[in-house]
């Protein structure tokens, strides 16, 4: 059956308050990247209060201890003391009672430090320690922007130029809603066609539930910053998700020889399809068997879903950069989305097709569910489906964050295979909903 959709695009919230929100701030994602980089020091240039919330909303979303400093920085001492003197003394402080010396620094600010004007880049000249700085205030952007931003500091402020690259030398560039496994799925795959890969930033070491000797004081795992200084030299560049053109850009700027290319989710047939042929064209190389056999599994799923998925009705909330990938992945089989309400506004929300695509909150996504058979969205969904009358919806947990459920860095949704058990969790969630009510 074919749907006409009419298309309503609000790139700006309508409401001067946010009721139930879906967004998070761009410190938050800015402290996720960090995480991504190896023995990295997160340093939140703000008040104790924030740093505590971004700490405990990613403890309890991965269920793993996680270092979260900040500069205890007050509206007094904002006001009546210098920015670098708190930024220092911070660093002096923590380093000295923990004893350990980080890789890097990565100082990122938030809407208080922001508004006083902080020179957090003059800063680095009295600092030993490699050090990386992003502005990131609060009142602008969301976790996504946030993340996307601090990847593009690494590569303007660490990356050196090359005017040569190196063969079969690849850096992905993953967007923010990508768990762990996912990144290290993609990676392995890149890795299948013979290519020397890196990620950046690189959750799939860091994040991963596995317990490391400094787990709690620095970030775990991930990139070097002494790999990220020599990524110049990559010969590709693979970018996923619209937010992480610009850090593909800035690395483009060291290198202009590199090549890059671009894909806007890896759900679904076609465009996995798309990353295959990029990657069979510039190694000359068949696929593994594997990935033929999950390519074959994923169109056995896609058929034996589509009566389920077909014949239901979507509503999305999350990350612009999340939202288009699921979007397209169940339009693919059949499935009509009343409404996208996004986070923030992005470019690519322009490529949705569904009756509504929005920037918003739970309270007006909340219209919608009574129309849906399926939501899927955070874990604060979940409170206002069970109180909601109208509503006999089932969810579907995705994005940030997720208290309910373990194991949130191990869900895989990408690729060939993280398709499939995608397409196979939402048609059972389905079966149940509507022949179990």
């Amino acid at each position: 059956m074919e749907v006409n959709y009419a298309i309503e695009l609000s790139k700006h919230e309508h409401k001067p308050l946010q009721i139930n929100p879906i967004k998070h701030s761009q410190p938050m994602g800015a402290a996720l990247a960090f995480y991504g980089i190896r023995n990295c020091l997160p340093l939140m240039h703000a008040s104790q209060g924030c740093a505590s919330y971004t700490k405990v909303f990613f403890t309890r979303h991965f269920n793993e201890p996680i270092p979260m400093y900040n500069t205890s920085v007050s509206d007094i001492t904002a006001v009546l003391d210098g920015g670098d003197y708190s930024i220092l003394l911070s660093i002096e402080n923590i380093t000295k009672k923990n004893k350990f010396k980080p890789e890097i620094i990565g100082l990122h600010t938030t809407g208080l430090t922001e508004t006083k004007g902080d020179d957090v880049r003059g800063v680095g000249m009295h600092i030993e320690i490699p050090y990386c700085y992003v502005n990131t205030p609060d009142y602008e952007g969301g976790m996504e922007s946030g993340w996307a931003l601090t990847a593009k500091a690494l590569i303007d402020q660490h990356t050196r130029p090359y005017d040569q690259v190196r063969p079969n030398k690849l850096l992905l560039l993953p967007h923010v809603s990508m768990q762990p496994v996912e990144v290290e799925k993609i990676k392995e795959m890149c890795e299948n066609f013979g290519f020397e890969t890196y990620a950046l930033p690189d959750l799939s070491t860091s994040m991963d539930g596995f317990f490391g000797e400094q787990q709690g004081k620095l970030a775990q795992g991930g990139i070097g910053i002494d790999e990220i200084e020599v990524l110049g030299n990559c010969a590709t560049v693979v970018s996923i998700g619209s937010s992480m053109r610009i850090a593909a850009e800035a690395l483009l700027v060291k290198n202009p020889k590199i090549r890059h290319i671009h894909f806007d989710h890896l759900m679904g047939q076609d465009m996995n399809d798309n990353f295959v042929a990029s990657l069979m064209e510039i190694r000359q190389i068949e696929p593994s068997p594997s990935v033929k056999r999950w390519r074959g599994r994923l169109q056995d799923v896609m058929l034996d879903s589509h009566f389920l998925i077909g014949s239901s009705r979507f509503v999305i909330t999350g990350e612009p950069d999340m939202c288009i990938g699921m979007t397209e992945l169940i339009q693919s089989v059949g499935g009509t989305i009343e409404a996208v309400v996004s986070t923030v506004y992005s470019p690519v929300l322009e490529k949705i097709e569904a009756k509504k695509v929005f920037v918003g909150d739970l309270e007006d996504a909340k219209v919608h569910f009574k129309n849906a058979d399926l939501v899927i969205s955070n874990f604060h969904a979940e409170r206002i489906l069970h109180i909601d009358e109208q509503s006999h919806a089932g969810l579907v947990l995705r994005g940030f964050p997720n208290y309910e459920e373990l194991g949130n860095q191990l869900k895989n949704d990408q690729l060939y295979e993280g398709s499939t058990y995608f397409l196979l969790e939402i048609a059972n969630k389905l079966r149940e909903v509507k022949h179990h009510g």
